[in-house]
């Protein structure tokens, strides 16, 4: 009896669609991501007190983004290379040096050109440690149970950034200041990083996962030459690109609209951050059982594409017309972030395009994430000047409704059906034989 009770709760993490090897990774990848979200909501407002421009603070946003966009990609390449383990390792150690010398050189003092380089080195550590567990995953994780891994992966990375990470602002800046803050942050990465990669100890992440005649020339051709062997995959990537551009704009120019037109204060605009990306997360897991029935595209398409369009002027002009009305900001947050997370199953529906390079396809949807993060703030540098926020919101309405159009676009081809079966098949008969061999040993 005292077996059977000890092998019931594992299985109750498997059928959750957690890995139960991966399980602290993800508790890891939470502690990381709401140490790496603390700054997200009051950075730009912080810098702008300091006597920066929006402008200067778009740009500083967009150089970083760049860096994130570029170290995305590589955390597939590298996984592959060196084992997803110890690109998690390099990207936690790449964030806490770097983290060091933005607060010690750059913020303290308000040393703008330190700042610029410091957060800018910054941003190559988190997409190492946090896309490099989601090639872990890939490796990891059985064929039937990728969509959910994948769903619990986005689960904890959006739940730390920025859900939970501005929510612990709000309630740490007025008890221990803003640079207290900022500080506690690299405590809560360091603790995250630590969780994970101690204890974990599942054997593929400490494994090179291409075959030892690859070379890194080969590995980082073969992560990008995917786009036009198989053009769905750039497609995907111009999609995923578009999905959270806006998050990181209105991360540099929401804070003023809701603390300087709509009458919030900066912590009433934190905690509507976290409602917003509270909202994300939720959705983020109900948009995949969604997709597992009217499947991925539609989810996308309409949930995500059409319906952020609607929801992106929504949240900015619904606020304006009633202004200190919390509630109704927060109504209009909850669908604005519902519908980034419709997004999601484009994890699930890539490895289906692409099935034989399944790390590959997912490594485009990481650099779209990553550039996500410097496009979002390059539209607010382009075209503030031209319309100010207004028009930026008008153009990320547009801009997502190209995203349902190419949506449409991502099909899955009879031949990658065909090795779908294959796939799954393989997967039925080990797993037969697994279950012959383990009775057969009782």
């Amino acid at each position: 009896m005292q077996t059977a009770t000890q092998q019931e709760k594992p299985h109750l993490i498997d059928r959750m669609g957690i890995p139960r090897p991966l399980l602290w990774g993800f508790v890891g990848l939470l502690l990381f991501m709401i140490g790496d979200g603390v700054e997200a909501g009051y950075l730009a407002p912080y810098l702008e007190g300091q006597g920066h421009s929006s402008t200067r603070v778009a740009l500083l946003f967009t150089v970083y983004g760049v860096a994130v966009s570029i170290s995305s990609w590589l955390s597939g390449p590298l996984s592959d290379l060196w084992g997803p383990k110890k690109v998690m390792w390099t990207g936690l150690w790449i964030w806490g040096v770097f983290e060091v010398l933005f607060l010690l050189l750059g913020l303290q003092p308000n040393n703008y050109q330190m700042m610029m380089v410091a957060y800018t080195a910054r941003g190559l550590g988190y997409p190492l440690f946090a896309y490099g567990f989601l090639v872990w995953i890939a490796a990891a994780t059985p064929a039937r149970q990728l969509g959910s891994a994948a769903g619990w992966f986005w689960f904890a990375f959006s739940g730390g950034l920025p859900t939970l990470g501005s929510l612990f602002a709000s309630f740490a800046i007025p008890r221990i200041g803003e640079m207290g803050t900022f500080w506690s942050s690299l405590g809560l990465v360091m603790a995250g990083g630590l969780v994970a990669l101690l204890f974990t100890h599942e054997a593929r992440g400490t494994q090179r996962l291409s075959p030892p005649d690859v070379t890194l020339k080969q590995a980082m051709f073969g992560s990008i030459s995917i786009i036009w062997r198989e053009p769905k995959t750039l497609i995907a990537g111009i999609v995923r690109t578009i999905n959270t551009s806006s998050e990181y704009a209105f991360l540099v120019i929401m804070p003023g609209v809701f603390t300087k037109l709509v009458g919030f204060s900066l912590e009433q605009w934190l905690q509507l951050l976290s409602i917003v990306f509270l909202s994300n997360i939720i959705f983020n897991l109900l948009s995949g059982m969604m997709a597992d029935k009217l499947g991925p595209r539609t989810v996308v398409a309409v949930g995500g594409g059409l319906g952020a369009a609607i929801s992106v002027p929504l949240f900015y002009y619904v606020p304006l017309s009633f202004t200190h009305n919390f509630p109704i900001a927060a109504a209009m947050g909850v669908l604005y972030g519902a519908s980034l997370a419709s997004f999601v199953p484009l994890s699930g529906l890539m490895p289906q395009v692409c099935p034989r390079e399944k790390a590959a396809a997912l490594s485009i949807l990481g650099l779209g994430a990553g550039a996500s993060t410097w496009v979002g703030p390059a539209i607010v540098t382009w075209f503030e000047g031209w319309r100010g926020v207004e028009g930026v919101i008008w153009i990320f309405s547009g801009l997502y409704v190209v995203s349902a159009l190419l949506t449409v676009l991502i099909t899955v081809s009879p031949e990658a059906r065909a090795q779908i079966r294959r796939d799954e098949q393989r997967d039925n008969q080990m797993n037969r034989e697994a279950a012959m061999h383990a009775v057969g040993n009782q």
